[in-house]
């Protein structure tokens, strides 16, 4: 008998179906990827798997069924009984899982204490144990740190040893690295596996990352718009797979590009040029006293060419994104120069800033956060013409609906953000970038939160759109396999600081610095012999 098995699960919020007769099974022990786009009800069947369906969506047909029991005829106390030693679930936000309000060492016990008749001296004992397990830095102190005193990484780690505290039978993982950078990545990862294999756990993978499904799963599910369109084993899934969707999202997986279309660099005029910038956060404030100030960027020369796209790479905390924000004179730097046409803008203030700024524009991570709910997509787009001269009121419609028709988005000037898929609404967020015809863009990990389909295309847009525009780009990414389809050059960067910089060919071809080997090493890519990247 299957651990977990969904049979002929549909489940519905009002007249709208999230799943439609979806019928898989896991065994004891065992690690299946369920893959597909963003909308796909992978996430639903998660829920439904454990009995978390939002309010207003229900299962209307078919059964989950859990070793011998059906889900859905448990009453809510036997079920949070359930949940925890039975069904763990690592979520793909743990800032928003963890509460900011307790320690770690209270969210920690809260499981213990409710699902086992352990003291305080053993919960404490084996809560350590755990943290040291995850590879938590002085677990001890841990115990009494909050969520926020944490990176995205370790915040990950602490929910994998806050559901692994309880042994449970079956571990649902949603989307539990998206966020992450790939040394992070694969560091939770493996991590999650590990601990799951010590204590004979199957795991249900939800990802939209095929690169994952390669190097973890043994089966895979393929999801679209709520069916099951394709099922085996993960090798066959990906490398000969059945269904023409399926087809389409492994067509989407980064692959190496071939080296004989990329020409050598061509001399460029510099246009922006950092000049050993450092970027310093003030340090923790005592009762008497104030830390050290941390130094986010160190001593940092870069220069940025006409027309050159230029990717930063680096883990989490390694200073891409404040070094973008530095340049772009978002925050202020504390030391070096930032030169921009030969102008130094570093200290530049009034009509100097105004027009260093409009010549440079920012695509940012998350293009939700970033529009304005109140306006349409048109009035977004057309706000940065608000400061350019001699446009009349004809003149900017037509520059919106040409540059709209540009990013794929003829027809949508009258919607709003919230009628937008996370593709569309990245859309709108480079189309209000461009508008402006800027010298300088700097785009913020503007795929890291867009599945492989979505993201082959807005990569291949922006890639577009820069060759068209001759703009130079600023492309700050964790994701390698992104950075190798679109940039000229890449600067790698760890603990604030350049470790090393090349042309895209020779640095992924020959990287000469340990981390940058490591950061390779760690990005799951499908190669064409038929094996994940290791």
């Amino acid at each position: 008998m299957s651990l977990l098995a969904l049979e002929e699960l549909t489940v519905a919020a009002g007249s709208l179906t999230i799943l439609d007769r979806l019928s898989l099974a896991l065994d004891a022990g065992e690690v299946v990827a369920l893959v597909g786009e963003s909308g796909s009800g992978k996430s639903m069947a998660a829920r439904a798997a454990i009995g978390l369906l939002p309010q207003g969506v229900g299962v209307i047909g078919g059964r989950v069924r859990f070793a011998d029991t059906d889900i859905a005829t448990l009453p809510p106390a036997t079920l949070r009984q359930l949940r925890g030693p039975g069904i763990g679930m690592v979520f793909q936000e743990p800032m928003v899982s963890l509460n900011p309000a307790h320690t770690i060492g209270a969210q920690l016990a809260e499981g213990l204490r409710l699902h086992t008749k352990l003291d305080a001296a053993e919960i404490r004992a084996r809560s350590i144990d755990m943290l040291a397990r995850v590879q938590i830095a002085d677990p001890e102190r841990c115990l009494g740190a909050y969520p926020h005193e944490f990176s995205g990484g370790m915040r990950q780690r602490l929910m994998i040893a806050a559901v692994m505290l309880l042994k449970p039978k079956l571990l649902i993982a949603d989307e539990p690295t998206t966020a992450l950078d790939t040394l992070t990545q694969r560091e939770v990862l493996d991590l999650l596996l590990a601990l799951t294999r010590d204590h004979g756990t199957a795991v249900l993978l939800i990802t939209h990352n095929l690169g994952l499904v390669a190097r973890y799963a043994a089966r895979a599910a393929v999801l679209r718009c709520g069916r099951l369109v394709e099922e085996g084993g993960a090798r066959r899934i990906l490398f000969a797979p059945r269904d023409g969707y399926t087809r389409d999202l492994v067509d989407a997986v980064p692959r190496r590009p071939g080296r004989s279309a990329r020409a050598d660099a061509v001399p460029r005029t510099p246009l922006l040029v950092a000049e050993q910038v450092s970027v310093e956060y003030p340090g923790r404030t005592g009762l008497l006293r104030r830390g050290r100030p941390k130094q986010a960027v160190d001593r940092v020369s870069l220069t940025v060419n006409e027309g050159e796209f230029v990717a930063v790479v680096g883990g989490s905390g390694s200073g891409k994104t404040t070094l973008g924000r530095a340049l772009t004179r978002m925050i202020p730097s504390a030391a070096g120069r930032i030169l921009f046409r030969g102008c130094d803008v570093t200290r530049a203030a009034g009509h100097a800033l105004r027009e260093f700024r409009l010549a440079c524009q920012i695509v940012f991570q998350d293009p939700y956060s970033s529009l304005d709910p109140r306006m349409t997509v048109a009035q977004i787009v057309a706000e940065p013409l608000r400061l350019v001269q001699g446009l009349d009121g004809s003149a900017t419609t037509a520059r919106v609906r040409e540059t709209l028709a540009e990013v794929g988005l003829e027809g949508y000037g009258a919607r709003y953000p919230h009628a937008l898929s996370g593709g569309q609404r990245q859309r709108v967020a480079i189309a209000r970038a461009i508008i402006r015809r800027p010298a300088f863009v700097m785009a913020d990990e503007p795929v890291s939160a867009l599945d492989m389909t979505i993201q082959k295309q807005v990569l291949a847009l922006f890639k577009g759109l820069q060759k068209n525009h001759a703009f130079a780009c600023l492309f700050i990414s964790h994701d390698l396999a992104a950075v190798e389809q679109v940039a000229d050059r890449v600067v790698v960067m760890q603990d604030g600081r350049i470790v090393e910089e090349g042309p895209t060919a020779r640095l992924f071809d020959r990287p000469e610095h340990p981390y940058t080997r490591a950061l390779l090493d760690a990005a799951p890519m499908l190669d064409p012999a038929g094996t994940a990247a290791a």
